[in-house]
C-alpha cells in the first residue's frame, strides 16, 4: 500500500492532500514554497539512513541522516518485558529495524502528540505489528487509519514500570512516559514537547506552539507542572537531543513558576 509522508513534519498520510492538516494548524507551518509530499522509497533512494545510539542503559535514540521532517529523536526504551518506541521518526531502514528487534520485541509505539506521529503505522508493520497507541482526544489528527491503532486516555502502564499519562497543554492529549527504573533507579520522564528541555539544560518550556512562539497560559502551565510533580524522576528527555540530565523534577517546577510569572505580568518591570 502506498502512503505519503509530509516533507515538513514527516507525518504519514493515506492521501496526498493539497496541504498537510497538521502543518496547516497554528502550532506548525507550511513552507513558503508550499506543500511537498514524499515517500519512504524516495527517501531511501535519496540516501537517508537511520541510526540507533545508546543514551543510557536500556534507552536508545533513533535518528536519521538527513533528518526527516521535524527531525525528532525517537526513543527506544528497553525492558525485560519488551520495548516501547516513543515519538517515531518519519524514516527507517532495514538495518535499524534489525538493530531494534535484536534488543527485544516492541510492545507499543506511542507519540507524545500529533507532530510526532511520524510513520507510526509503517513502523508497526516493520516491528511485528506492535500496537500504535494514540491519545483519544487527538485522534482526529490521524491521517492514516489502520487496525494497529488503539486509542487511550488518562494513565496507562504500557510495560511494567513504564507509565503513560496525559498532562495536555501543547495538545489536549499531549503525553509523557515515566520510566521508574531509568537514571539508575532515580526515574526518567520522556516528555516530547509536553515539557521542552531548553538549550541551557537548566530550564524547560511550556508552549502551545514552539515554532510560532505561542505560550501556554499560567493556569495550564501550573496544571502540567503539577501533573509531573506527582512522579519521581531525576532526568528528563525531550524529543530532540535535549535533556535535563539531573534534578529535572525541580527544574520543571522552577521553570513553571518562572513561566507563570512572565505570562501573568510579574516581571513587566524588567521590560
Amino acid at each position: 500500500m502506498t502512503f505519503w509522508i509530509c516533507g515538513t513534519c514527516a507525518v504519514e498520510s493515506a492521501e496526498q492532500d493539497d496541504v498537510c492538516a497538521i502543518c496547516a494548524d497554528e502550532r506548525q507551518w507550511v513552507p513558503a514554497t508550499g506543500q511537498r509530499w514524499t515517500t519512504l522509497e524516495d527517501l531511501r533512494a535519496e540516501g537517508y539512513r537511520a541510526h540507533l545510539e545508546e543514551l543510557e542503559l536500556d534507552l536508545y535514540a533513533i535518528t536519521s541522516t538527513p533528518a526527516a521532517g521535524i527531525g525528532q529523536q525517537s526513543k527506544l526504551l528497553v525492558t525485560p518485558d519488551g520495548s516501547l518506541l516513543w515519538d517515531p521518526i518519519g524514516f527507517f531502514d532495514d538495518e535499524v529495524v534489525h538493530a531494534i528487534l535484536a534488543l527485544g520485541p516492541v510492545r507499543a509505539i506511542v507519540a507524545s502528540h500529533p507532530h510526532m506521529y511520524g510513520i507510526q503505522v509503517e513502523w508497526s508493520r516493520a516491528l511485528g505489528h506492535a500496537p500504535v497507541l494514540v491519545a483519544e482526544t487527538d485522534a482526529r489528527w490521524l491521517n492514516r487509519p489502520d487496525h494497529v491503532i488503539q486509542t487511550w486516555s488518562g494513565e496507562l502502564e504500557v510495560l511494567p514500570g513504564v507509565t503513560l499519562s496525559q498532562p495536555g497543554g501543547h495538545f489536549p492529549g499531549s503525553a509523557i512516559a515515566h520510566w521508574a527504573a531509568g537514571a539508575a533507579g532515580l526515574g526518567v520522564v520522556l516528555s516530547g514537547d509536553t515539557v521542552f528541555a531548553n538549550p541551557d539544560r537548566k530550564s524547560v518550556a511550556f508552549m502551545r506552539s514552539y515554532p510560532n512562539h505561542l505560550p501556554l497560559s499560567g493556569a495550564v502551565t501550573r496544571r502540567v507542572a503539577d501533573h509531573l510533580d506527582r512522579l519521581e524522576f531525576d532526568r528528563l528527555y525531550g524529543n530532540f537531543a535535549n535533556v535535563i540530565a539531573s534534578d529535572a523534577k525541580a527544574v520543571v517546577r522552577r521553570s513553571a513558576d518562572r513561566h507563570i510569572g512572565w505570562v501573568n505580568g510579574d516581571f513587566d518591570h524588567l521590560t
